[in-house]
């Protein structure tokens, strides 16, 4: 059970907060937000809180079914506690399939890639695989022509200007960006700097990285694509995590790099751009950059917090 809760870790979370808890009580597994860990300025609803605790429910699901244990799972278990996001109980699958297996093996090697990205390699394969693994979640997922690329940047760079000078927003995204030797937040080395940043069409300010011009011979071709809901409710939020998850462990699988994008979202004006981009009344939710990264060989992975401070047993 810890070594797979550790793996599970590795789930994806806004500015790598990992605002989860879990409780074991020798049967089911019980998922909490911690809402200690939101970001009071960037997300004070809880939005991507959230997302970020349903990303990790999809690892945890992930794991346990490549392991021989399916996962049933109640969302959303007691509607009076809005913390209390899931109930998992276990059951044998002795045979699950391959594209799950696959997905948990991707899970170590899965990174949050902010550089350039070549146009993702086999996409006409890929885009299919990726809308069927979504779609039981009840949610959309769109690719966006090229053609709207400008209108999006427009977007990312109205969502940065509005918050240059909110101090508070600032302050927030300072604490949890750019520290190192820490079990949390995003590390030095996950950062990209200005002339790189500036060379990625539509990507998320952070604190800058020391100068330098990683990639220069590739131009930024990524695909985006946006993560939709027909409504904007709490069980919509764990279920775009999850979706989330899916969408990142299979590029992963393929080959591909991803780069997850909630800025645009946080505001009601980015939001309303993406939904006038899909062909349907939906709530959007996220977008994904989804490319081709040049073979850069094994690269550190962004720290986790250790299990001992998220998760806890319990006997009745």
């Amino acid at each position: 059970m810890l070594a797979a809760m550790r793996l599970a870790s590795r789930a994806p979370s806004v500015h790598n907060t990992q605002p989860w808890r879990w409780v074991f009580d020798g049967k089911q597994l019980h998922l909490y937000s911690d809402t200690d860990r939101i970001l009071t300025s960037a997300d004070p609803q809880g939005r991507q809180l959230v997302i970020s605790c349903g990303a990790m429910l999809h690892h945890v699901r992930t794991i346990f079914g490549a392991r021989g244990w399916h996962t049933d799972t109640v969302r959303r278990p007691d509607p009076e506690r809005p913390d209390y996001l899931a109930k998992i109980s276990f059951r044998p699958w002795p045979d699950p399939p391959m594209g799950l297996k696959a997905r948990a093996r991707a899970i170590d090697s899965r990174r949050t890639d902010r550089l350039p990205m070549a146009e993702p390699r086999g996409w006409d394969v890929v885009l299919p695989r990726l809308r069927m693994l979504v779609s039981p979640h009840y949610l959309e997922l769109d690719e966006l022509e090229e053609n709207v690329r400008p209108r999006l940047m427009a977007a990312s760079q109205q969502a940065a200007a509005l918050r240059r000078y909110d101090m508070a927003y600032g302050s927030e995204l300072n604490w949890w960006a750019g520290h190192s030797e820490s079990p949390e937040g995003i590390p030095p080395s996950a950062l990209v700097s200005q002339a790189e940043a500036e060379r990625v069409s539509v990507g998320r300010e952070f604190p800058s990285a020391p100068h330098s011009l990683r990639r220069a011979d590739t131009e930024d071709r990524a695909r985006l694509v946006v993560v939709s809901s027909e409504s904007d409710a709490l069980v919509d939020w764990l279920r775009t995590g999850e979706a989330l998850s899916a969408v990142l462990l299979e590029c992963t699988a393929a080959g591909l790099g991803t780069c997850a994008l909630t800025h645009i979202t946080e505001l009601p004006a980015g939001r309303a751009l993406l939904a006038s981009l899909v062909p349907r009344p939906v709530r959007p939710q996220l977008v994904i950059r989804i490319g081709t990264a040049p073979d850069e060989g094994p690269q550190a992975p962004t720290p986790r917090r250790p299990v001992v401070d998220f998760f806890t047993t319990t006997t009745h």
